[in-house]
């Protein structure tokens, strides 16, 4: 069975980013086959490995949603076949091969309306693909939802990420809670501190990491050239060798036990 890793807090500290070099990292040190999954209704993981979504599962059932209201002769599920194997080829095209990574976009339906369709699709597929992966990386969206709902099939590895602020900290200690509340028990569970000027860290935050029981899992510094990246639409991923990011992630996963 895959080693699960979940990547975890609050909005805009930067967990795509870190997922991606996390990913990146896994892949140098030889830990794949690795399923990358991009859980967040805002995807944008691809961008980060520079890789293109042709599909998503959001897409997916949206193709099969307007299929009811289709003429029968602008109909797309063939005539004889089953949504349920239509909507499996659909899935197939979901998936993006990478040499050592695939990756699987959930997306977000159309419109308004909740996404708990998407969710039960993205955690029927969770469980299909599981036992071909010998590692599962799963990119959250901002918050705990896809924690408390339990629609990752396990964990075995949480990382939560949280920038240099006390409530991004705060954040991080109130998810790492919510994981004992709903009886997850992984193996590991620490926190990365990004963006850190200087990749240091100053005693409030410090003091607040203690306070909230984290255990420290490393420090990444801030980088200009993240930014600049971003801006020009080049992957995170293809950072120089030379970048203290790449650098403090390749500790971080050199450190972790899996």
């Amino acid at each position: 069975m895959a080693h699960v890793i979940a990547v975890a807090g609050k909005g805009g500290v930067g967990k795509t980013t870190l997922s991606g070099m996390l990913i990146q990292a896994m892949c140098r040190m030889g830990k794949t086959p690795i399923l990358a999954v991009d859980a967040d209704a805002n995807s944008n993981l691809n961008e980060v490995l520079g890789v293109d979504v042709e599909m998503t599962l959001g897409d997916v059932r949206e193709e099969i949603a307007q299929e009811e209201n289709r003429k029968q002769e602008d109909k797309k599920i063939p005539a004889g076949m089953s949504k349920a194997d239509f909507a499996e080829i659909m899935f197939q095209r979901c998936l993006i091969e990478d040499d050592d990574f695939d990756l699987l976009v959930m997306g977000r339906t159309q419109g308004k309306g909740c996404y708990c369709y998407v969710n039960g699709l993205l955690q029927s597929q969770l469980q299909r693909l599981l036992p071909n992966y010998k590692y599962m990386l799963v990119d959250n969206e901002a918050g705990m939802e896809h924690i408390s709902r339990g629609i990752l099939p396990k964990v075995d590895t949480i990382i939560l990420v949280s920038d240099c602020s006390r409530r991004g900290v705060q954040a991080a200690g109130r998810i790492a809670e919510l994981t004992r509340e709903c009886n997850m028990t992984p193996k590991t569970m620490g926190l990365i501190v990004n963006r850190a000027p200087g990749g240091k860290l100053n005693e409030g935050t410090l003091e607040e990491i203690e306070k909230q029981g984290l255990t420290l899992l490393g420090v990444v510094p801030h980088d200009e050239q993240v930014y600049e990246y971003d801006c020009d639409g080049k992957p995170t991923v293809s950072l120089p060798e030379d970048s203290p990011v790449r650098r403090a992630m390749d500790e971080i996963i050199a450190k972790l036990s899996f």
